[in-house]
């Protein structure tokens, strides 16, 4: 197990967390980016399997939240406002007439608190931010930590916790874009994805939740045993279509059991494993991605990686029935992900 860290653009930090097989993660102190996650495919050729920009300095932007935590509430707030403890909550516009991921002074757009540690099995970085009562005018001064831990079992875990001193709206997350054929080789149309979700939230023409579940029964939706992402991507269904072609949807997992979405890639034989104490996850296949952004291993083009975005559901905020995203002053806001990486033959 090794760490190292080196300053780099804008005095930010890139820390390398490596297991005793060769796997590692890049992060940044600046966003909590994860900018690059380097596993084995079949043949033990070990390569990137996360979208990230070849030149740091596009991070200061970074209109794609590429690796990021997105919050305070990762996701779309609709008509950027919500009632809590009977008063309304204005928040920024910065998507059309909505709020999106915690808006431009989000947890994607701040510099952590970063220290490392390290065990025998385990080595990680622990970021900590406190975002101030109004930002972006979320009510609630918010004590926010996620850490990272790379295991040598090949598993990236994200922890996340979060207090506030006045009632308010958090949902935490990691945006990173996945594509497991390897440095960017293929699109992901070919992605295998199986998920344990039996309905997903119904959007309109704007993306917003309509405040309607759907049985996956019988749709483009139904991954509970397996299917390729391009037979969404390539639909003529409606919801489909309102996405762009492609996914941009909340999953809601099976009660009762830990969420769980397992990603085969037949190619290069890397299958990953998400886990969560999270009830749901927006699943976004980059359907539109710009083709002009300058990665890593080349340009950025649609469908190039598809984001798991494990979280509680924005649309709790002006519907009933959906996992919730208020967190009181005497609550601690505790979620967990794992990213478990290994191959098949």
């Amino acid at each position: 197990m090794n760490i190292t860290a080196q300053n780099t653009v804008n005095d930010w930090k890139v820390f390398k967390l490596t297991n005793d097989h060769g796997m590692s993660v890049k992060i940044l102190n600046f966003g909590g980016i994860i900018t690059e996650i380097n596993v084995p495919d079949r043949h033990n050729n070990i390569e990137n399997v996360v979208l990230g920009y070849k030149d740091y300095t596009n991070y200061e932007q970074n209109p794609t939240y590429f690796g990021a935590i997105a919050g305070r509430v990762a996701g779309r707030i609709e008509g950027a406002s919500f009632s809590i403890d009977g008063e309304t909550v204005n928040l920024e516009a910065n998507d059309g007439p909505n709020h999106l991921h915690g808006g431009s002074e989000g947890l994607h757009q701040v510099i952590w608190k970063a220290s490392n540690f390290q065990t025998v099995d385990e080595v990680g970085v622990k970021l900590i931010h406190t975002q101030a009562d109004g930002i972006d005018k979320y009510p609630g001064t918010l004590d926010v930590a996620v850490t990272y831990t790379l295991t040598n079992d090949n598993e990236l875990i994200v922890d996340y916790s979060a207090t506030t001193d006045k009632a308010t709206a958090v949902a935490l997350t990691n945006h990173s874009y996945f594509n497991l054929s390897g440095n960017l080789r293929n699109t992901i149309h070919n992605h295998q994805v199986t998920m344990n979700a039996d309905a997903f939230v119904e959007l309109d023409e704007a993306l917003i939740p309509t405040g309607q579940k759907r049985d996956v029964t019988n749709t483009t939706f139904d991954f509970r045993n397996g299917k390729k992402l391009e037979e969404g991507i390539l639909s003529t269904a409606p919801q489909n279509l309102i996405a762009d072609h492609g996914y941009d949807h909340y999953f809601i997992f099976t009660p009762n059991e830990k969420g769980k979405i397992v990603v085969n890639d037949p190619d290069s034989g890397r299958v990953m494993i998400v886990s969560t104490t999270q009830e749901g996850t927006v699943m976004y296949t980059a359907n539109t991605l710009s083709d002009a952004l300058p990665l890593l291993e080349g340009n950025s083009k649609p469908y190039l990686g598809v984001c798991f975005e494990t979280q509680g559901a924005p649309a709790s905020l002006h519907h009933e029935g959906f996992p919730t995203v208020r967190l009181t002053a005497d609550e601690t806001y505790e979620k967990q992900t794992v990213f478990s990486f290994g191959t098949e033959s």
